[in-house]
């Protein structure tokens, strides 16, 4: 990539670099008067780190392509041996090319000084594109959730009938009111269960010198269960109006207020339940957004410096009243000896940086090539965290992390050298910004093949700053397709969850981060649940994670963090943990590396019928096209978009590589033909631009899909699969979205 004569004069040469003047004055201007450093140094000594490091990111690229390269070989070989596949044969291959590598002795990681949210309690996590400052901001106040909001505004409780003489009062519904009203009671008996009776029954709620005191309608004055599940009040002891409690560590309040339309239902006047919910937010600057130049670029870093500054804002229109959304503050109590204390009112946030892959133009090199996109994120996103750890007046109490820290999740990365270059390019830039060793504290997603069969030596290069680890079933699986395209055709999509070397994943990442020391010092993570609208079956199924030792799991609204937090009252993870770690073993620990190397190819016995062929490719063709068109044409990184079902799922790059390697790996191996697929495109164009016809901001791809960006970006994706590094499928989204917005610039100069 070089600078077009019409762009140079968007550039600042430094130190034979060229920054583009976005950036630079955005850093010049608006982040670094307030920490005061000064301009030239800070980069001279940046622009260093860009030398210092980008040949090694470059090297680690080529050797991902050189261990792929054998790999296609080896499998080719295999087929024209007519060899049967030898599982054993296959490992020590993978070892001898350095795929695999020889696992540490045991150790436990050194991790310090860690935050409670992430190395002691156990909750939901959201994660949320950073490119859109209002979700930002939902995310980063979803720490606190109405139990009753998400209820009655979801199909958590089935939707009930008003009879015919029930009056709705403005819109609200008694009868539904009531259900939810119940639902909490029993989620208050769960857990502060009373000494006597139950919360059903209550009519007040006072507090005494000592403890809370809840009047039953019989007469009965009764107390909690375990009277220290009390934390706090608003209000008077009389008449308190907010009580505060805790239960696994998460707090939660009861507001109470008989003039509330809810309160006055309740003999006890409560109002609402209000669930400490998403404990972490993942700030993300990666698979859920659209950057694909420096505007884009800047546009991210200022909203994280705006949340780290704490001025965020964004002007929000619901049922037609505009109001400003911002920073929750802090949440304040007495305890019952009247001494006054706080809780803070927002998640505590990571910010998720890119990986290797990818390349940025808001700095170029002496020979005009984009920089490693993901040192420019590593540098940026840690310069203006430095806010957090100021007392600068802009900030008041909306402080982050209460240790200092900062906290950056690093994903795709390839194995434990990757691992290591990430971790010395943080002690880099802790140099570059006179940070303590180990202040930026890292998160690993577990979410690539040399990784997951490599985790203990990965968790062992980071040891001294890891905080996280999560798997992530959609880009591990479309990392298994495209490693193994050259083995064989794979089992449908749907069959995925289901395959041995899914169940051993994770199954593998809880049980090597326990060996590995990660209980209370860093997280433990599961994947998104991905149908928003499907609350109820979330409620049923998402509790499996913290029962198999997640102490986080993903989840893609508020809402949803508040009703999944519900999970976590009925499920002590740290009991979880101690009695798995208790049950671990090294012989099975290692029995779990052959299992995540079993590739999950269709038996050969096996005849897919045409309906299925045809339902396989229609699922994926849709699925890629509805978040194609609206990655390339509007920007939109991460979005809810309607599958060939019409139901809403959380669709980001992870969902786009899955499906458009499983189609790569079927065509390859011709369970499918070219014009199979082209037919099934043609088709579910039509089906995408009715799905999004109420959009107005949406560009139908029409007759002419031909000249349609969108429509080939979705052909390139699936023809030319085996040839994306890895299977992503960032390079052909960015290089076709920066297409559309030169295009739209044109137009809009004309």
């Amino acid at each position: 990539m070089r600078i077009n004569t019409a762009d140079q004069q968007n550039y600042i040469m430094v130190n034979d670099y060229a920054i583009a003047k976005p950036l630079y004055q955005f850093v010049n201007e608006q982040v670094l008067p307030g920490l005061a450093i000064e301009a030239s140094s800070f980069w001279l000594a940046a622009l260093a780190i860009f030398t210092r490091f980008t040949p090694e990111n470059i090297a680690l690229l080529a050797t991902r392509e050189h261990l792929q390269q054998q790999i296609n070989d080896w499998h080719k070989q295999q087929r024209k041996s007519n060899c049967a596949f030898d599982a054993l044969a296959y490992q020590q291959f993978l070892t001898d090319i350095g795929y695999l590598v020889t696992e540490p002795n045991d150790f436990v990681i050194s991790t310090a000084q860690v935050d409670d949210e992430i190395a002691n309690l156990a909750g939901p996590q959201l994660v949320v594109p950073l490119m859109n400052a209002r979700y930002a901001l939902n995310a980063a106040n979803a720490r606190w959730g109405s139990l009753y909001d998400a209820l009655y505004g979801t199909d958590a409780i089935a939707k009930s009938v008003i009879s015919a003489n029930e009056t709705p009062q403005a819109g609200y519904d008694p009868q539904r009111g009531a259900e939810v009203i119940k639902y909490a009671k029993n989620f208050l008996d769960q857990a502060i269960p009373l000494v006597k009776g139950s919360h059903l029954n209550a009519v007040n709620y006072t507090l005494s010198e000592h403890q809370c005191l809840v009047h039953l309608a019989n007469g009965t004055v009764t107390t909690l269960n375990q009277p220290n599940a009390f934390c706090g009040f608003q209000g008077s002891c009389e008449q308190p109006s907010v009580l505060l409690f805790i239960h696994h560590g998460l707090h939660f309040e009861l507001h109470i207020n008989r003039q509330h339309k809810i309160g006055q239902q309740d003999p006890a006047g409560i109002c609402d339940v209000v669930l400490e919910s998403a404990i972490t937010t993942i700030q993300d600057c990666e698979d859920s957004i659209a950057a694909v130049d420096y505007n884009d670029k800047v546009r991210v870093y200022q909203h994280w410096l705006g949340l780290m500054q704490g001025w965020l804002t964004e002007q929000v229109n619901k049922q037609g009243k505009t109001f400003t959304r911002r920073l929750q503050a802090d949440r304040h109590y007495h305890d019952l000896q009247g001494k006054r204390f706080s809780l803070t009112g927002r998640s505590l946030q990571f910010i998720r940086n890119v990986g290797l892959l990818m390349t940025s133009d808001a700095i170029l090199t002496s020979q005009q090539q984009p920089v490693p996109e993901g040192i420019l994120d590593a540098i940026m996103t840690s310069l203006i965290a430095l806010y957090d750890r100021r007392n600068n007046p802009t900030i008041g109490q909306l402080k982050n992390s209460a240790q200092g820290n900062i906290y950056i999740v690093k994903p795709k990365l390839h194995g434990p050298d990757e691992v290591r270059f990430s971790c010395e390019l943080f002690t880099a830039v802790e140099a570059l910004l006179k940070l303590p060793s180990n202040t930026i504290k890292m998160g690993i997603m577990d979410e690539e093949r040399r990784t997951s069969v490599n985790l203990k030596a990965c968790i062992y290069q980071a040891r001294e700053r890891l905080v996280f680890i999560n798997t992530g079933f959609l880009d591990r699986t479309g990392d298994e397709l495209h490693t193994s395209m050259c083995a064989g055709a794979m089992v449908p999509k749907a069959e995925m969850q289901q395959q041995a070397w899914l169940l051993a994943y994770e199954q593998y990442n809880v049980a090597m981060g326990l060996q590995c020391g990660l209980q209370g010092k860093a997280q433990i993570g599961k994947g998104m649940w991905a149908t928003p609208d499907h609350m109820a079956q979330m409620l049923k199924e998402k509790i499996a994670q913290p029962l198999a030792g997640a102490s986080c799991a993903w989840v893609p609204s508020p809402t949803a963090a508040t009703l999944h937090a519900l999970h976590y009252h009925q499920v002590s993870v740290t009991a979880q943990q101690q009695q798995l770690a208790a049950q671990l073993s090294i012989t099975k620990l290692s029995d779990f590396r052959q299992a995540l190397l079993t590739i999950p190819l269709i038996n050969s016995n096996r005849q897919l019928t045409a309906q299925q062929i045809e339902h396989e490719i229609n699922n994926n063709v849709q699925g890629i096209l509805g978040y194609v068109v609206r990655w390339i044409d509007l920007g939109i990184g991460c979005s809810k978009v309607p599958d060939i079902d019409d139901i809403g799922r959380m669709e980001d790059r992870a969902t786009l590589r899955i499906a458009s390697q499983h189609l790569g790996n079927w065509l390859k191996h011709g369970i499918v033909e070219p014009a199979q697929v082209m037919a099934a495109l043609t088709q579910m164009a039509e089906v995408v631009d009715r799905q999004n016809s109420a959009d107005p901001a949406y560009q139908p791809m029409g007759k002419q899909l031909s000249s349609n960006i969108a429509f080939q970006t979705a052909c390139q994706l699936i023809f030319d699969s085996e040839q994306q590094p890895n299977g992503y499928t960032e390079p052909l989204l960015h290089a076709n979205r920066r297409q559309v917005k030169q295009r739209l610039a044109g137009a809009d100069n004309r």
